[in-house]
């Protein structure tokens, strides 16, 4: 194709309509906003759903891939406030020094407070087990693309036998991750 988007098969999930208004699609795209805000209540609202229809969902579907894709975009965001109190804690911040309104120096400041926090919460950042179910296990528990994209284009539980025989276009920008291995198909 000379268009530069790649194609490949991939799994399609069914365009039906469920009762509770939580399309594949709304749910992928749930996700995506959790991820990035961190807050269930304005993730749902911006697909239009309610708080509290969400948590019941992810009740309904524990251990299954919403329910550890919720988790991963999750962790996901921790991931990224560890890393930033990390590096203030290794690398200190920035602080400028002023006389008569110029510049002089910049020193670095260190918070030992922080530093010991990160210290004694080490066990905390060690990743869980995956789940006892095989198809599961085929995830890291942070694997939030490819538990969104098993959202998005399997079954909404891990017995549902996904559609292999749909296209699904690839952004080129953004290889997808090949399921539990961190690895890319491009």
């Amino acid at each position: 194709m000379s268009t530069g988007t790649k194609r490949r098969t991939a799994i399609v999930p069914a365009a039906s309509e469920r009762r509770d208004g939580w399309t594949t699609s709304r749910q992928a795209a749930f996700l995506r906003a959790l991820a990035s805000t961190h807050s269930v209540k304005q993730a749902a609202r911006s697909v239009g759903m309610s708080r509290q229809s969400a948590y019941r969902l992810r009740a309904r579907l524990r251990e299954q891939p919403f329910d550890l894709a919720w988790e991963a975009a999750f962790q996901s965001a921790f991931d990224r406030l560890a890393e930033a109190a990390m590096d203030r804690a290794l690398h200190g911040v920035e602080v400028p020094h002023f006389h008569k309104g110029d510049l002089v120096y910049v020193s670095r400041r260190f918070d030992e407070r922080l530093t010991v926090a990160l210290l004694s919460m080490r066990e905390a950042f060690l990743r869980p087990e995956a789940p006892p179910t095989r198809d599961a296990a085929t995830y890291e528990p942070g694997d939030f693309r490819g538990l969104l994209h098993r959202v998005e284009t399997g079954g909404e539980t891990w017995e549902d036998e996904p559609d292999l025989s749909a296209d699904w276009p690839v952004d080129e920008d953004e290889p997808p991750l090949l399921p539990g291995t961190g690895e890319t198909d491009g």
